[in-house]
């Protein structure tokens, strides 16, 4: 397999993710920085006029659910009508389309167009990219896995808080799917004056807010800081946890695991194969599970065999450095890019 294209330039990948921004998700941008340090690899972030005039050897998309919606009806259209025609150039050029699986579904609540679209980007996806060992994917397109990386080095620049006994934490953008009412629930069944919760992260919507304010209604235990965190303030909230829970009703991929166990924090998850994985994985002590919905005892429990047994060593996370995540990433480029040459 070539490592470069036959003219001697660098394998140039774009990326389905615009030039960051201080909001951007950690994780492309780790993976950019990473792919930036290959020999021989160029990444181009993501304009409508470089994927459609652009000279690049491979597409990446992430969330490909992005690039088909707009503040409104007239940009989402607009997008759509750009999103075929991107297609339809990959398809003409040869070019691969490279998917990361972050999530196994398509969004809820999209436009029959959307999921047509999206439909067909994934019947034109050459290879997927699976980021743990345990998601189950059907046989008809080649999968690479390259397991998420970690927050490590991220976080580092950021000081973190003295961890606070009792303390229970839900940190990242709160989401219908993640379960945040029902841990404010879970949380009230409780009756130790000691315990603490608090949920710090932008709801996605107003509703959603007022749905958390109402759950949390008069228990002074509870404090809620709805509002989008800065890197040097997630840090904060996680290191004073005692416990990270993660409510969700459903998980396949988690960076706010991740990124809590990256700040020496332990966390509280469903009960799932990937996250008994993850715990076998990192060591004791670092990963706890219930089998949802989660429940008051399941808090309590949790910390008290936290306490009994607390983690004698940090957490593994030397098979999540990006300096091989980033090759991994290339040579599956590569690979998809070979496929279509044949």
């Amino acid at each position: 397999m070539q490592s470069s294209p036959p003219d001697g330039r660098p394998f140039t990948v774009l990326q389905s993710f615009p030039e960051p921004r201080p909001t951007t998700n950690p994780y492309v941008v780790m993976l950019r920085d990473a792919l930036d340090e290959v020999p021989g690899t160029r990444v181009l972030t993501f304009t409508w006029r470089r994927a459609l005039t652009a000279r690049y050897d491979a597409f990446h998309a992430h969330w490909p659910e992005v690039l088909v919606d707009g503040a409104s009806p007239v940009k989402k259209a607009v997008r759509q009508v750009l999103f075929a025609l991107f297609l339809l150039r990959l398809r003409l050029t040869r070019r691969p389309l490279v998917r990361t699986v972050h999530n196994l579904e398509l969004p809820a609540g999209i436009s029959r167009r959307e999921v047509a679209l999206l439909r067909w980007a994934e019947r034109w996806t050459t290879l997927r990219i699976r980021i743990n060992e345990t998601t189950e994917l059907d046989g008809g397109t080649p999968v690479e896995t390259v397991v998420h990386g970690h927050y490590r080095d991220w976080y580092a620049p950021h000081p973190r808080r003295e961890r606070r006994r009792g303390r229970l934490s839900f940190v990242g953008q709160v989401r219908h799917y993640k379960g945040v009412d029902g841990l404010i629930d879970a949380f009230r069944q409780t009756t130790d004056d000691e315990l603490t919760l608090r949920v710090a992260g932008r709801p996605t919507s107003a509703e959603l807010a007022t749905r958390l304010r109402s759950a949390a209604g008069p228990d002074p235990r509870i404090t809620l800081a709805l509002d989008f965190l800065t890197d040097a303030e997630l840090v904060a909230e996680v290191s004073e946890a005692e416990l990270v829970v993660l409510p969700y009703r459903e998980m396949h991929n988690s960076g706010g695991a991740l990124a809590a166990l990256s700040l020496d924090t332990p966390v509280l998850v469903p009960d799932n194969a990937a996250n008994r994985r993850l715990a076998q994985e990192v060591g004791p002590g670092w990963v706890h599970t219930f089998r949802p919905p989660l429940s008051g005892d399941d808090l309590t429990g949790t910390l008290a065999r936290l306490r009994a047994q607390p983690p004698a060593a940090p957490p593994d996370l030397s098979r999540r450095e990006w300096v091989d995540a980033g090759r991994a990433h290339a040579a599956a480029y590569r690979r998809a890019g070979a496929a279509l040459r044949r």
